[in-house]
């Protein structure tokens, strides 16, 4: 016997206001959801991003600036140190400290850094410095110095920066540091700075950026000279 087929329902009209209807409210529905993707994805973006100083973020500080020109000849000679921010390579030093500077032929400088120790004697370190081209700026007071044997002379990392930020008509006081902002040096002609001249020195370094609520006072000479 032939198989019977069951019977299929019968067709539904139809209903074209129904169908405009459910296809309106999909469209609503994905514009919707497109909308607010669009919203978040801007939002994480936003958070993402650096905030601003309105926001509460530090400033750039800006680069360091160097004295210029300077005149090594009247550079040359006896400095006492008044201040510096507290670094390694001093911590062994306990009393009066010294730099000499003396011009080479070689157009270089030679630095003869002196400190007193605990027990009363004299520390010496014996360098070198050199003047670092500045464009624009001829004979400005950007050095690089080393205390490393000549022979290593040709390696970048043996020359630390030393850089003269500021300097009297007079070259008595100087104000030397680095443009890390890390190291900083008050120096003198005489052997005692007075405690106002010193503060204006450190109240500019200050708006140089350098922390100088960490600066230590030099010791002074024994005797009080």
């Amino acid at each position: 016997m032939p198989r019977r087929h069951p019977a299929l329902p019968p067709a539904q009209p139809f209903d074209d206001e129904a169908t405009s209807h459910r296809i309106g409210t999909l469209a609503i529905a994905f514009c919707v959801g497109s909308a607010a993707a669009l919203l978040a994805m801007h939002a994480n973006k936003a958070r993402a991003q650096p905030r601003g100083p309105a926001d509460g973020a530090p400033l750039m500080r800006a680069p360091l600036q160097v004295v210029a020109p300077v005149d090594l000849k009247r550079y040359a000679g006896l400095w006492h140190e008044q201040a510096r921010l507290p670094n390694r390579f001093q911590k062994q030093c306990a009393g009066h400290v010294t730099a000499e500077y003396t011009p080479l032929p070689n157009g270089q400088v030679q630095v003869r850094n002196r400190c007193v120790l605990d027990d009363g004697s004299v520390d010496e370190a014996v360098g070198e410095a050199r003047l670092v081209p500045v464009a624009g700026l001829p004979g400005a007071g950007r050095l690089e110095v080393r205390f490393a044997p000549a022979w290593l002379g040709w390696l970048p990392f043996v020359w630390g920066d030393y850089w003269i930020l500021k300097l009297d008509r007079s070259y008595q006081v100087a104000l030397v540091g680095t443009p890390d902002r890390e190291y900083l040096w008050v120096l003198s002609r005489v052997p005692h700075l007075s405690d106002s001249a010193l503060q204006a020195e450190l109240e500019y370094a200050r708006t140089l950026g350098f922390e100088v609520d960490r600066v230590v006072r030099s010791a002074p000479l024994p005797g009080g000279q």
